[in-house]
C-alpha cells in the first residue's frame, strides 16, 4: 500500500531552520518512469498552497514566499524526500504535507489538484 509519511515539525524561533522529511512506502521512487514529489502547506483559515516540488528528473520549483530560504532534495536509498527550511518566519507556520503524483510525465507543479497520494501533515509552527 502506498504510503507518504511526514515528520520533522515543530516549534521553531523565528530565523531558524527546520528539516522536514517525507517518507515513502508502498513503491520505490528510483523504480517509478516518472513521479513528483511536492510538499504543501495549510495554516488556519487559509486555502492548501504549494510551498516547492521535485520530479524524478530532478526539476524543482519553489513558492515565490520561500525561495532562498527552502531547498527540496531526495535520497532515494531512503526513498525519502526532504524539505530544508531555514530563516523560518511566523507566517510559514502551517501544517505541512507532502503529496506524490505519476502524472505530470517529468514536471512537478505546485497546485494540488494533480496529487493522487498525500501524507498526514506535520505541524510547523514559527514563534518567540
Amino acid at each position: 500500500q502506498l504510503q507518504l509519511v511526514e515528520s520533522g515539525g515543530g516549534l521553531v524561533q523565528p530565523g531558524g531552520s527546520l528539516r522536514l522529511s517525507c517518507a515513502a512506502s508502498g513503491f520505490t521512487l528510483d523504480y517509478l518512469d516518472y513521479y513528483a514529489i511536492g510538499w504543501f502547506r495549510q495554516a488556519p483559515g487559509k486555502e492548501r498552497e504549494g510551498v516547492s516540488c521535485i520530479s524524478k528528473g530532478g526539476s524543482t520549483n519553489y513558492a515565490d514566499s520561500v525561495k532562498g530560504r527552502f531547498t527540496i532534495s531526495r535520497d532515494n536509498a531512503k526513498n525519502t524526500v526532504y524539505l530544508q527550511m531555514s530563516s523560518l518566519k511566523p507566517e510559514d507556520t502551517a501544517v505541512y504535507f507532502c503529496a506524490m503524483t505519476r502524472s505530470l510525465l517529468g514536471l512537478c507543479v505546485l497546485f494540488p489538484a494533480p496529487y493522487d497520494y498525500w501524507g498526514q501533515g506535520t505541524q510547523v509552527t514559527v514563534s518567540s
